[in-house]
């Protein structure tokens, strides 16, 4: 029978050789579904019902039962991954298995498969050393990196014009799309949930380990928070320090490209209304109540111009003067029209504006 190798985080990320192999997260889909490692296949050897009862047992009955119990619901459903997912695999099939910690739940899978015959991999530490990495590297790679931020006035076309400059061969670092969120109180994407915190950093960190830190990277002056979920304390700090690049927009345009961006707020009244009451603790309620009543009128333009001068703008303002204080003396890229050559000019500009290289 082929033992299972015992595999390092480091050793698994690192050598390019071991990175190909397939991946199965036998936790529960839970517990994956909060987070997992790249490209990890989900394949549980306890349902989220059936880890439940076992812990419920233990607690009630003591291990020995909860073991006995286990075992047999584990048994069972590697029996149903073999006659299932996994009986079409070659003999060349060499998956790395892994579970929270390394433990039981990943050594119960990997001594089935090998006695099968399969060249099988196991995760020294479980996904917590993968987890551990994420936050080290997070740490780390914040420094090695040279940023420009890219601020604006919400409406300015920020997300756009960095999509553009990285079409245009620019490193990006595109925060809301990782975030699954455009970074307001209306901007969450319609049917689509955030990630979790922990999969959002790993998303993030895995956009970082991408770039070349010889290049400067482009991000959007972004807050701390994007809708419910933190930016890293190193990045945040990273990014603050930062020389910026300044995008200056006229109100009907940014008016007009928000209208562009969100048309599900127009077709949803009733939503965007629930919206806006989130802001009564910020404003007093016969401005909300105003704002609800333009939503109601359908007089969306002026909605969007009394949210932008009565809430957004100084917002943003007193946020740029606490956390981007360099950007006041930063250069200038006009955006003057809502137009699809008004926007790849001022992608262009941006290009021109930033170096090639970090020590250019």
């Amino acid at each position: 029978m082929k033992t299972p190798q015992i595999l390092s985080i480091d050793t698994f990320l690192d050598d390019p050789v071991e990175r190909a192999r397939p991946v199965i997260d036998v936790r529960t889909p839970a517990e994956y579904a909060l987070d997992h490692l790249p490209g990890a296949v989900n394949h549980p050897v306890l349902s989220n019902r059936e880890r439940v009862l076992v812990g419920t047992l233990q607690s009630e009955s003591g291990a020995f039962d909860a073991n006995v119990k286990g075992a047999a619901l584990v048994a069972a459903n590697i029996g149903a991954m073999l006659a299932g997912p996994l009986a079409d695999k070659p003999r060349s099939w060499d998956p790395l298995i892994y579970c929270w910690r390394g433990g039981s739940r990943s050594w119960s899978l990997a001594m089935v498969l090998a006695r099968v015959g399969w060249r099988v991999g196991l995760l020294e530490g479980g996904y917590r050393s993968y987890r551990q990495r994420v936050v080290a590297d997070l740490e780390r790679l914040a420094s090695t990196f040279s940023f420009t931020v890219v601020a604006g006035p919400t409406g300015s076309g920020k997300t756009t014009v960095l999509k553009l400059a990285g079409c245009g061969g620019a490193q990006v670092l595109d925060l809301e799309a990782l975030a699954n969120h455009r970074g307001s109180v209306l901007g969450a994407v319609p049917d689509s949930p955030q990630p979790s915190q922990k999969a959002f950093d790993a998303l993030l960190w895995q956009a970082l380990r991408t770039f070349d830190p010889a290049r400067p990277v482009l991000v959007e002056s972004e807050s701390r928070k994007i809708g419910q979920l933190h930016l890293p304390e190193p990045l945040m700090q990273r990014m603050r320090s930062s020389s910026c690049v300044k995008l200056e927009v006229p109100l009907a345009v940014r008016i007009r490209l928000l209208r562009n961006q969100y048309p599900h707020l127009e077709e949803d009244c009733e939503g965007l209304k629930d919206r806006l009451e989130r802001l009564v603790s910020l404003h007093p309620d016969k401005r909300v109540a105003e704002w609800r009543a333009l939503a109601d009128a359908g007089r969306w333009e002026e909605l969007v111009e009394r949210l932008l001068l009565e809430h957004y703008d100084p917002a943003y303002h007193r946020s740029l003067l606490r956390n981007y204080g360099q950007s006041a003396q930063a250069p200038v890229i006009s955006l003057p029209a809502a137009t699809d050559e008004a926007l790849a000019a001022a992608a262009a500009a941006l290009l021109r504006e930033v170096p090639l290289d970090v020590g250019a």
